[in-house]
């Protein structure tokens, strides 16, 4: 590996600029992205994803910038942009064509193009190779060259870090590859992993995600024929759990930008072959559904106290999980929605989510907190904030009126014991 090796993060999101801060400890690293005031915030010493703190992103001897011209002619980019689905579900690889584009206008001859978001198999090679060629004018294979390392970073995940974790990696040719092992060995204690080829380790990375989908799945389903058996899923996972072998997951809504995303990837990849993926969109579509599942069945309460139209209800959480600000592909909307298409009053309060994001992705507007909030039908526990998650008895007596419903998506106050009257409701 070349000495003082340059390296640009193409995208500053939660995958790459924790990638940018780690590689920076190692090798000269300039950060890139198109948006000026994300840029601005991280000179400032601020992660708006709170991945990377304070202190250390202050530290972090990478440089930031929105200026393409700064990262012109180095010898490595790595592309960290993310790829969603459109409203069709079909992938939508507009933001990996543009950055390619653009990686493509300002690389020298020699260079070598890593991609870190996720996709299906052949990506890299049958579309980000051709917008590189286009933009360039050199071949691909020959003048400049592909690599691929699937993204593992798990949103407010504290011990699963880039530091720590098993890096896949895999080359256009075997140079690249032990290049890439070294820059990406030099940074983890997890080690390296050199997967056959650059297809094998985008199909690795599409079904990890997929697998957990469809696992998350079966105890979403489970969950809704037990709750019409009077039993919890909570008590019946306790018990399974005690198995050696058991797997253990939790029943709740499923979004951000991997999980609800990326199985849909690899369902597009298998159309293409003239395969329909059962299993995969069967998982999707159970998924999908258990926010306006949660919806029915907390306005299906309210209507058995004679409370439908009118009541109020305070939704705590919008993120797509705990303890992260992340909004994207939040499920916990339909809920909200389900709410309001039943003819309930529907407040909603999160501590991390940014208001101004939440009233432009989703029309919502957000309390400012819940300190004085009171005389509610039902509350639903959509989101187990660590904020949220230490709620107690005393806190629903205040929120709720005589004989309302403290409605659990995630379990979170399973152990608390209610004051007398409040129903409770879980998954």
């Amino acid at each position: 590996m070349p000495d003082g090796l340059r390296i640009a993060v193409v995208g500053l999101g939660y995958v790459g600029l924790p990638l940018a801060v780690a590689l920076a400890k190692k090798h000269p690293v300039i950060g890139f992205d198109i948006d000026e005031g994300r840029i601005a915030e991280l000179k400032d010493g601020h992660d708006l994803t709170h991945e990377i703190a304070s202190a250390d992103l202050k530290a972090a001897r990478a440089t930031f910038t929105a200026d393409v011209e700064r990262i012109r002619g180095l010898p490595l980019y790595i592309v960290t942009v993310p790829t969603s689905v459109d409203a069709h579900k079909r992938p939508d690889l507009g933001a990996v064509r543009s950055a390619s584009r653009m990686v493509g206008r300002v690389m020298q001859k020699g260079a070598i193009v890593v991609y870190e978001s996720t996709v299906y198999p052949g990506v890299t090679e049958d579309v980000a190779g051709p917008e590189l060629e286009a933009a360039s004018g050199p071949a691909c294979g020959s003048d400049f060259f592909l690599g691929y390392s699937p993204e593992r970073i798990n949103p407010g995940d504290r011990e699963h870090t880039i530091d720590r974790i098993t890096k896949v990696v895999a080359g256009q040719t075997p140079e690249v590859t032990r290049l890439l092992a070294e820059v990406y060995g030099s940074i983890t204690a997890g080690g390296v992993f050199v997967a056959r080829d650059i297809r094998t380790a985008e199909a690795a990375k599409v079904i990890e995600n997929a697998q957990r989908d469809i696992n998350i799945a079966f105890i979403n389903e489970v969950a809704t024929i037990f709750h019409k058996m009077g039993i919890s899923v909570y008590d019946v996972l306790e018990a399974a759990g005690t198995k050696w072998n058991f797997l253990r997951f939790t029943p709740g809504l499923v979004g951000g930008h991997c999980i609800g995303v990326d199985p849909f990837y690899l369902a597009h990849a298998a159309r293409a072959l003239g395969h329909h993926p059962e299993i995969i969109l069967a998982g999707r579509r159970i998924n999908d559904a258990m926010g306006g599942y949660v919806a029915e069945r907390v306005a299906g309460e309210l209507a058995a106290q004679g409370r439908g139209a009118g009541a109020r209800v305070l939704v705590l959480g919008l993120t797509f999980k705990e303890n992260v600000p992340d909004l994207r592909n939040s499920h916990v909307i339909e809920i909200i929605r389900g709410l309001a298409d039943r003819g309930c009053t529907v407040d909603v309060a999160d501590p991390l989510a940014d208001p101004k994001e939440a009233t432009h992705e989703y029309g919502v507007t957000l309390l400012a907190d819940i300190a004085g909030a009171a005389g509610y039908h039902a509350v639903v526990g959509a989101v187990p904030h660590t904020a949220y998650a230490g709620l107690g008895a005393a806190d629903f007596a205040r929120l709720l009126v005589p004989g309302g419903i403290v409605a659990d998506v995630k379990g979170m106050w399973r152990a608390v014991t209610l004051p007398p009257g409040l129903v409770r409701w879980t998954l």
